[in-house]
């Protein structure tokens, strides 16, 4: 049940993360808006014009900027309920009725679990969704200009794909290549086609294909029945895929930043994916984050309430140094983890592994 003492807490906790996060975002978009400004009016003309591209390229960039300053939100928030009830002299009366300080920290920590828990359903739900959308360029906010296809692309059978320019509108590609391996049509094929348009798969129908247009050699003479490949025409063909759709086909490299937690360990699962050990360790720090940012969270507090005689501003800036040592390890963890130096697992949960003795440590030095 809620105490007064509680409800006291919990109200002056979402106060302060309204605040903060309300002047992080303002902060972050006003910031990068002056600093591309000219971006947003060259292909626009007219005031409103401007606006509605500017509100629209960062409505979509709202939820990608809150994932990157959630864990800094949450400890700036509890980091301030904190300071600012030593301020006034709250803990007096409480600690005087035998109230133990971190009995009255305990709402501080609760708010800061649900937050958490806030930031990961935007990191699992909302930006996988919108992630189209955070790939436009500011310049671009429909997504009609011409993409650069980066990458060799594989199907589930072995064959593999790349491109030249694609087109989001049309789904189509320039300059499309496609390679047969050697198991499927007898002999290693290569077909070149000066344009393949993406079909996607009926109703309950699995997978969709290219239909190529332009291609050479034109006429290419196919063995056996397990050749993915359609002869519609003279220098015409119909490729069937499972795994290589639009999508898959011209997204950007770090394509999986964006994407979901599931669909991460569902890449892994296949043989021969690209980028394995960046993927494998983002998969890793998926789930390790809630956990160091609570950690994180309790350090904060533990470093205000430790010396409560401490000057507030002091106290608050001993937070912001220990925050930055916390994310400078777990970017150096990340970037041996990305070389393969460390195992993925490692670089995950190092810092977690380190900082958690430290975390208990400081809170159990809080005067009670």
């Amino acid at each position: 049940m809620l105490t007064l003492m509680d409800r006291q807490m919990i109200r002056g906790y979402f106060k302060a993360y309204f605040v903060c996060l309300t002047s992080l975002l303002s902060l972050y978009v006003v910031v990068d808006l002056f600093t591309n400004l000219e971006e947003f009016t060259h292909h626009r003309h007219g005031l409103f014009a401007v606006l509605a591209e500017i509100g629209a390229y960062y409505g979509y960039r709202l939820a990608q900027i809150y994932d990157r300053l959630s864990e800094v939100i949450v400890l700036l928030a509890g980091m301030f309920t904190v300071a600012w009830m030593q301020r006034c002299n709250e803990q007096t009366p409480y600690l005087c009725a035998g109230v133990s300080t971190r009995r009255l920290v305990l709402p501080v920590l609760g708010c800061a679990a649900l937050m958490l828990g806030v930031g990961v359903a935007n990191q699992e739900l909302v930006i996988p969704r919108i992630g189209d959308r955070l790939s436009y360029d500011k310049d671009d906010p429909d997504g009609e200009k011409d993409m650069i296809v980066q990458g060799i692309c594989y199907d589930y059978n072995g064959v593999h794909v790349t491109g030249e320019r694609a087109n989001r509108k049309k789904l189509t590609v320039t300059q499309f290549e496609v390679i047969l391996p050697e198991n499927l049509a007898g002999r290693q094929v290569l077909i070149h086609a000066q344009e393949a348009r993406y079909v996607a798969a009926g109703p309950g129908k699995q997978g969709g294909g290219w239909e190529l247009t332009g291609a050479t050699p034109a006429e290419v003479d196919l063995v056996g029945d397990k050749v993915p490949l359609d002869v519609i025409d003279s220098g015409r063909f119909f490729l069937h895929v499972r795994d290589l759709d639009f999508d898959s086909v011209t997204r950007n490299p770090n394509w999986y930043q964006l994407a979901s937690t599931p669909r991460l360990f569902e890449e892994l699962q296949k043989p021969g994916a690209p980028r394995q050990a960046p993927m494998a360790v983002l998969f890793h720090m998926r789930l390790t984050r809630p956990l160091l940012g609570l950690l994180l969270t309790i350090m904060g507090l533990g470093v205000i309430l430790r010396d409560q005689n401490r000057n507030v501003i002091l106290s608050a800036g001993l937070c912001l140094i220990l925050c930055g040592a916390v994310f400078f390890n777990v970017y150096a963890c990340r970037l041996l983890g990305d070389y393969d130096i460390i195992s993925p697992a490692l670089a995950a949960w190092g810092p977690v592994l380190f900082f958690g003795p430290h975390a208990f440590v400081l809170f159990d030095a809080v005067h009670t």
